[in-house]
This record gives structure tokens, C-alpha cells and sequence, in this order.
């Protein structure tokens, strides 16, 4: 019998209700609680100022969804027990608690050489020895080794509700109504059919259109070349902050923020060191900010540079082309404001950097979204689709940018 109640008013879905002991009892944990200071979109509220949006809304979200999702499979006669209606749930919950401060964009610039899934599931199996083995279940469908692979489908696919969610959430904070999807006729169109996820067929322009807006919201929203250039001159103050400090400099640094700059930390540590993510679940966007502003006054030029921009969103200009940018060109650049800002080429190279975009709405080289004809038959959605070539060799869209300071 549910003992614990809670009621979230979310501004997309209305109320929803958390009447779960184990799901409840997560949420008040800290480590979840932590998601409520990392901002879903990092830095992009300096393009689109409504995105403040943070991790927290985002999971609990995808959590509401979960739940709706596995009422429409049931009522197509889909067998999903509580049991693993629960674990479904909190695969879901807790799929992206191992994000690091402003999410994506210090992905690996905190923790080396690991991806936020895999820190997320060593939370997951910390989480599951406080909870006495009760995430079991949920662990096993996050790492798809469960015998119903549908459950990890909805959790991580090409159309899972991960995705059916930030796509949402993320239009209506931005305000991009290219973002808008059909997503109530999404759901109501999923089925299981061979124990893998399918999208019964009446629902295929629905499915289309969550392709497309995927899509635009990269372009706009996600890959926007101001977000980009904000984003490289954060990493790079990290960077120039960490170098410093193992130059034996003072640097100012959270305690949290100071374990990570003082040490190389790998997805090795965080892993087999319960300090190492301990010290990672005390650290999110107000270490950063925090240690930025206070950086803004170092005597070191380049970090103080660097922070300034930020915080007084001085960014610097980017130019976006499909090819990437000429070595020479480069150092001559690089050369140029080296002189310019009366800095070594060292230290100029703080304020260039370089990257490529891609845009990869629909990979049809993955597990890809199928199609459940009325008859049965079931077909990629590739094959299925008469409106878009979701295939083709230009379903992957890369360019090349070059920032340097205006």
C-alpha cells in the first residue's frame, strides 16, 4: 500500500502524480535533487532566455510520459507487470542523474573518457545497495539486459520518450515552435510487436514530424552558433583554470569544482571510487558560476578573459562553413591575435578553437524506428516513409566552425 504521495504541477502535462514509495523516495534523495541545478540546456539561455529549464523538469517529465506509454501498450494487450512497470520508471527517473554541470556541454571536460549514461548507471548501482537491491530491475533495463527489450526501447531509441520529452520541454522554454511534435499521437500509437517497440502505422506522419522537428531543433536550438561559441569559451576557461592550477597558481575553485581542477579524474575513477562520485554528486552549475565570476579578477589574462565573456556574454564571433578550416588559416589567425591581445601563441590559443557540427536527426545505420502495418508486416521506417528520405547518405549533416575573438 502507497504511503507517500506527491503532486508536481508541470507546466507541459498538468499535475503529475508520484504515488510510488520507491519513486518518491528518489526524488527526495540528493542525488536527485541535485538535477534541479543543471540547466537542461547549459548555456543556451544566452540565445533563448526563457531556457532555464533545468535536468529535474526534464526527468520527471520523461518519468509522466513512461507512465503513459506503458498504458497505452497495456491496453493493446502488451504484458507489462507493476513490477516491471516500477523499474521502467525508474530507469527513466534516473537516466540522466550523471549528467555533469550545464549538461552537455562539459561532457567530458570534468570526468575524462566517459559518456553521462554510464556515470548515470553507477549512480543507479550506488542508489541500488542504499535501496537493498530494489533497482535491480531498473538497472537491468537501463543496460538492456533485460528479457523484454521494449522496456529499454522506451527508455534509449530512436523514439523513446527521453526524446519525446526534451524535444518538448525544450521547444516551449525556447520558444522554437519548430520543436512542436505530435506527441499524444506518438504515444497512442505505440505498440510492441517481435518484443521490440514499433509505431503502429496510422502513426507514421506523426513519427515524420517528430524526425523533422528533431531535426530544425539542432539547427536552431541545440547546434545554434552562439550556444556553440559560449559553450568553447566555457571549456576553455576550465581548461586555462586547470592548467594554471597544475602550474601550482592560485586558482579560486568550489571544493567540489577544486577536486576536479587539482586531478585528472577518468570514467575509470568515477567507477571503482565511490569519493570520486561522491565528489561529482556535489558538484552542478553554481560551482561554475560561482568560480567564473570569481575568475573574472585573476591576474592570469587569458582566465580573466575567458570569464569575463561569459558571465558579460562577450562572445566571440564564429564562422560556420562545410569545410573545415585550413591549418594555415588557423595560424595565421591564431598569429593575429596573439598580437593583437599582446599574448604568447600559448595563451592566444585559448581564444581560438575549432569543431565540427553534426546534425544526425534519424540514423538509419542504428536500431531503427519501425513500422507495424495493419497486416502485421513490420518495415523501417526508411522503406515505410513516402514524404521524406530518411536514409539517405545526407541524413548526417556536418559543418565545420572556427571562434576567435571579434
Amino acid at each position: 500500500m502507497t504511503t507517500k504521495k506527491k503532486i508536481i504541477n508541470d507546466p507541459i502535462y498538468g499535475f503529475v502524480t508520484i504515488e510510488n514509495d520507491l519513486i518518491f523516495d528518489l526524488i527526495e534523495h540528493r542525488y536527485f535533487q541535485r538535477l534541479r541545478r543543471i540547466k537542461q540546456l547549459g548555456l543556451t539561455n544566452l540565445v533563448y532566455p526563457g531556457a532555464n529549464h533545468t535536468r529535474f523538469h526534464h526527468a520527471i517529465g520523461a518519468m509522466h510520459l513512461m507512465t503513459k506509454a506503458i498504458g497505452t501498450l497495456r491496453s493493446k494487450g502488451v504484458q507489462v507487470t507493476d513490477i516491471e512497470e516500477e523499474a521502467a520508471l525508474v530507469a527513466i527517473l534516473l537516466h540522466d542523474i550523471g549528467h555533469g554541470p550545464f549538461s552537455h556541454v562539459m561532457e567530458h571536460a570534468i570526468v575524462q573518457d566517459i559518456e553521462h549514461e554510464q556515470i548515470s548507471l553507477a549512480f543507479m548501482k550506488l542508489l541500488n545497495k542504499e535501496f537493498n537491491g530494489r533497482l535491480d530491475d531498473a538497472i537491468r533495463i537501463f543496460e538492456d539486459t533485460y528479457p523484454k527489450k521494449f522496456l529499454h526501447q522506451l527508455v534509449s531509441s530512436q523514439l523513446d520518450v527521453d526524446r519525446l520529452d526534451y524535444l518538448t520541454r525544450d521547444s516551449f522554454y525556447t520558444g522554437v515552435s519548430e520543436g512542436i511534435i505530435g506527441l499524444d499521437r506518438i504515444i497512442e500509437m505505440l505498440n510492441v510487436a517481435d518484443d521490440q517497440l514499433v509505431i503502429d502505422e496510422k502513426g507514421i506522419y506523426s513519427v515524420e514530424k517528430f524526425i523533422v522537428a528533431r531535426r530544425l531543433m539542432y539547427w536552431q536550438v541545440y547546434l545554434h552558433k552562439t550556444t556553440i561559441a559560449a559553450d568553447g569559451v566555457l571549456l576553455n576557461a576550465l581548461k586555462r583554470a586547470r592548467f594554471l592550477a597544475n602550474q601550482g597558481k592560485e586558482v579560486y575553485a568550489t571544493p567540489a569544482l577544486s577536486y576536479f581542477l587539482h586531478q585528472s579524474i577518468s570514467g575509470t575513477d568515477i567507477n571503482s571510487s565511490e569519493e570520486s562520485l561522491e565528489q561529482f554528486s556535489a558538484l552542478d552549475d553554481t560551482d561554475i558560476i560561482v568560480s567564473i565570476k570569481n575568475w573574472q579578477n585573476h591576474s592570469d589574462k587569458v582566465l580573466s578573459y575567458l570569464s569575463k565573456a561569459v558571465i558579460n556574454r562577450r562572445l566571440p564571433k564564429i564562422k560556420i562553413q562545410n569545410e573545415p578550416i585550413a591549418p594555415a588559416d588557423l595560424q595565421q589567425l591564431t598569429e593575429k591575435i596573439a598580437q593583437t591581445h599582446d599574448l604568447s601563441e600559448e595563451e592566444s590559443s585559448y581564444l581560438i578553437f575549432e569543431g565540427k557540427l553534426n546534425n544526425a536527426a534519424y540514423q538509419s545505420t542504428k536500431e531503427e524506428i519501425m513500422i507495424r502495418k495493419k497486416s502485421g508486416e513490420l518495415i523501417d521506417l526508411g522503406t515505410a516513409s513516402i514524404n521524406y528520405n530518411f536514409v539517405s547518405a545526407n541524413s548526417i549533416a556536418t559543418k565545420y566552425f572556427v571562434c576567435s575573438p571579434k
